[in-house]
């Protein structure tokens, strides 16, 4: 979603990297600058800036998330971060994430405020700091949060973005090869067949009617979809009919 609505009320007068400030957490106290010279910081790493929480009858549900592109368990405070977490992990270039990384403090036409984004993840590609919120509990004082984000995203030369609505199959299809996404053994050597018959432009259901087993070849080739062994567009819902390729 655009975050240009939000920019209006925001004090972007001259030398603002000095006015607003950014505080993250370092091993057991915590650290704050200037924006400007978050600038000069590679990244931010450590742990959370504030502590997750579990209380009855809330209304979202926090957990921890295993990322098998880092080896170990993130932070998420709902389950629409849980889920980013997952496609961040099926993207293929995420190095490390944070949750919650750093609280940033910034200046409105009325008044100071602060904003906590959900995610600074690093990939291959670059660095992004991410918010989650699902579009209909998007409000204008979000729009503003965003704003000074995206604000301070530029500013580091990272990426920013909200993520706040999901194609209707996305989630289904990220669930599917999730369940392949740790180490799977082969005992059965089906995977040479699958990735010499890939090459034949096959479908799905084809690619998995080849193998003697066919039940053993779908789970051996959700795991190489997931792992890009093999590719698939998923711009549209993964089935029997998706085009599978060699990656």
């Amino acid at each position: 979603m655009s975050v240009e609505a939000g920019k209006a009320g925001l004090d972007l007068g001259e030398d603002w990297p000095s006015r607003w400030t950014v505080t993250w957490k370092s091993g057991s106290g915590q650290v704050s600058c200037p924006v400007r010279d978050l600038i000069r910081t590679p990244m931010v790493d450590g742990d959370p800036i504030r502590h997750f929480s579990w209380r009855r009858e809330q209304g979202h549900r926090p957990g921890l998330q295993f990322l098998v592109s880092t080896g170990r368990h993130h932070g998420a405070e709902s389950l629409e971060e849980a889920r980013l977490l997952l496609a961040l992990d099926f993207a293929g270039d995420l190095v490390d994430v944070v949750s919650q990384p750093l609280r940033l403090r910034f200046g409105t036409a009325e008044k100071r405020r602060s904003h906590t984004p959900d995610f600074l993840a690093v990939t291959r590609s670059g660095v992004w700091l991410i918010d989650v919120r699902p579009e209909p509990l998007i409000k204008e004082e979000d729009r503003e949060s965003f704003a000074a984000a995206a604000e301070v995203a530029l500013a580091c030369g990272w990426h920013y973005v909200v993520v706040a609505r999901w194609r209707d199959h996305v989630l289904s299809v990220l669930d599917a090869l999730s369940s392949r996404r740790r180490p799977l053994s082969d005992p059965l050597g089906l995977r040479p067949g699958l990735m010499a018959s890939a090459r034949q432009g096959l479908t799905f259901g084809e690619l998995a009617a080849t193998a003697a087993y066919e039940p053993l070849a779908r789970a051996q080739l959700l795991h190489l979809l997931w792992h890009r062994r093999l590719g698939v567009d998923l711009a549209e819902p993964l089935g029997d009919r998706s085009p599978v390729v060699v990656a």
